[in-house]
């Protein structure tokens, strides 16, 4: 496409942590954006990901229906990576990852927008019977399809990437506790670089890949929770036993701390999730349905997690790399 095409594109979304790296793939790319979000005064830093004017933050609730049909008002493509891990008064799993996403397919369909991309997450359809947010989510997938036939949707696997939500708490958490906890050890992961996720978004919304189907993205590696815990453990160079913890004990450590107003460190919906396999599934790497339709190479977490993961050992980057003896960079 070229550079200074007019095209607008709506990012639902677009001032989080995956949503900053698709603003600025698509700024890069010459798309002019329009970022939808509920407080737009809090999304000034995206307009810098772009030239000027090329950005523009819009007021957007996908609880308000006429707000959601004003952000895809004259809108060539719509990404919409809106969705909550967590609830908190209004902001519940059916109104945001269901009917929110339903919404936004209405919208969009009615708009006549060109192209739809819905993120969603990988292993819903697996975990659908046990956790209300794959549930939700899984239902939101249905919704889009059947309001927008041929939207493209994408089920990215654990994101890391700087200011990703699990490799940095870990990591918090591996500074503060003399232990570290482990819940449902020998569950596999297929963390996925939030890069890679973004290309893939814009892929779809340029039309790349066949529509109306479900793309599952992961990484190059499969490791089991412990596995991951005991690199983010590495790569802070800090030495915690870990303590299993059984799901029954995790839930009600979960319990008092989803009570308090600060976003809990885990909830008992989430000790659920833990129990579910999230890696790419047989029939979707059969089917090509994967990042081998986008043409994208996955990027290893040994290639990206020591450019961040430093920050939590105990003297930063200065610490000497334990296999090296030299000073971290």
């Amino acid at each position: 496409m070229d550079r200074f095409s007019p095209k607008l594109v709506t990012v639902f979304g677009g001032s989080g942590f995956l949503g900053k790296h698709v603003t600025q793939a698509l700024a890069r790319a010459g798309y002019r954006v329009r970022i939808a979000v509920r407080r737009p005064d809090l999304a000034g830093e995206a307009r810098m990901l772009g030239g000027v004017g090329q950005i523009v933050p819009i007021q957007a609730n996908l609880r308000n229906e006429a707000s959601v049909h004003r952000a895809v008002s004259g809108a060539d493509i719509v990404i919409n990576l809106a969705a909550i891990g967590t609830e908190g008064g209004k902001q519940t799993f059916s109104t945001i990852n269901h009917e929110g996403a339903a919404l936004v397919a209405r919208a969009a369909k009615a708009a006549g927008v060109g192209a739809l991309v819905h993120v969603s997450a990988l292993g819903v359809d697996k975990a659908a019977d046990v956790s209300d947010y794959a549930r939700t989510k899984l239902a939101g997938e249905q919704d889009v399809l059947e309001a927008f036939p041929t939207a493209v949707i994408l089920r990215p696997s654990l994101m890391f990437g700087h200011g990703d939500g699990f490799f940095n708490k870990m990591g918090g958490l591996a500074r503060m506790l003399p232990v570290m906890p482990l819940i449902s050890g020998d569950t596999r992961f297929q963390p996925v670089h939030v890069g890679d996720v973004a290309e893939a978004i814009v892929a779809a919304a340029e039309g790349k890949v066949k529509t109306g189907k479900v793309y599952e993205l992961g990484g190059p590696d499969i490791e089991t929770n412990k596995q991951l815990m005991e690199r983010i453990l590495r790569e802070t160079g800090r030495k915690r036993p870990l303590l299993p913890l059984p799901p029954g004990i995790a839930k009600l450590f979960a319990l008092p701390s989803s009570l308090l107003p600060i976003p809990p460190v885990i909830t008992a919906d989430q000790v659920e999730l833990l129990g579910v396999d999230n890696i790419v599934s047989p029939e979707a790497i059969k089917d090509k349905r994967t990042f081998a339709a986008f043409g994208i190479e996955p990027t290893s977490m040994d290639t990206v997690l020591p450019e961040y993961m430093w920050r939590f050992r105990k003297h930063g980057q200065f610490d000497r790399d334990d296999h090296t003896g030299s000073v971290a960079a």
